[in-house]
């Protein structure tokens, strides 16, 4: 699938991705001088972050939508900082990395393994790893919605050959996956967050990530499938005391060391 992200509309709506991103940055314990990798860096926010916490350190963000990368390039220009456009599962670089770091990025992804591989290429024996994802059973009630609405009479045609675009893996496959490619698990879990949503929030995060929905149908129609898909969310799931609406989230966190010492 090819991503049709708009960055600065993306860079607006992803609140709840940045914070969940500073809840991980504390599990890395970073010393200051370590060469990260930040794979699917989207606008760069997070990955300018690691910048200036790792003053003697080198940064690469990576990200498969050229509109992030220059919305990054523009926006953060650290000299220890630097952006690449480049898919996570093509992972080609010639730089070597002590952490490697990933945050609401890789359910976009359906091959894990030749990310990991990728990873295990570009990383240090005793390398860490810290991943954190969509997970399995992540923002159902939202999926499930989709699928009424989008099976009704006025949309069902644009969605002939619809496939679901999201990988949403469980602890499982990664148990698996990360001694096949080299790596050992630290931990592995599935966590599940609660993301809060004003009305207009809502529509917005609708609109910035769930676009392998929304560009199946005329772009002068994209509006309505998400007014439709949001009142269909709230008449199931009505807001909370304090006017905002709640979905439940699933994330896979996975924490690793490359194999070598």
């Amino acid at each position: 699938m090819t991503a049709h992200w708009n960055a600065a509309d993306y860079h607006q709506q992803s609140s709840a991705q940045a914070i969940w991103a500073h809840e991980l940055i504390a599990k890395l314990a970073l010393r200051g001088h370590e060469h990260l990798l930040d794979i699917g860096c989207g606008t760069g926010r997070i990955t300018a972050l690691f910048a200036e916490q790792l003053p003697e350190g080198i940064v690469v963000g990576i990200d498969s939508s050229a509109d992030m990368i220059t919305f990054a390039q523009d926006e953060y220009t650290q000299p220890n900082l630097r952006f690449v456009h480049m898919p996570a599962q093509a992972l080609d670089l010639d730089d070597t990395f002590d952490v490697v770091f990933s945050n609401a990025v890789l359910h976009w992804v359906h091959d894990h393994e030749a990310v990991l591989r990728g990873m295990r290429r570009h990383i240090q024996p005793g390398g860490s790893v810290l991943l954190q994802m969509g997970g399995q059973g992540n923002a159902q009630a939202v999926v499930e919605i989709f699928n009424a609405v989008i099976a009704r009479p006025a949309w069902r045609a644009y969605f002939a050959d619809f496939a679901f675009p999201y990988a949403f893996y469980g602890p499982d496959q990664y148990t698996d996956w990360l001694p096949a490619t080299g790596f050992t698990a630290q931990r592995i879990e599935l966590i599940p967050k609660t993301m809060t949503h004003t009305l207009d929030g809502l529509k917005g995060w609708l609109r910035t990530t769930w676009f392998p929905y929304t560009d199946c149908v005329p772009a002068d129609q994209r509006d309505t499938l998400i007014d439709q898909v949001a009142t269909a969310y709230l008449a199931a799931h009505p807001v909370n005391d304090q006017g905002q609406a709640e979905v439940a989230m699933v994330r896979l966190e996975v924490e690793a060391r490359a194999d070598g010492h």
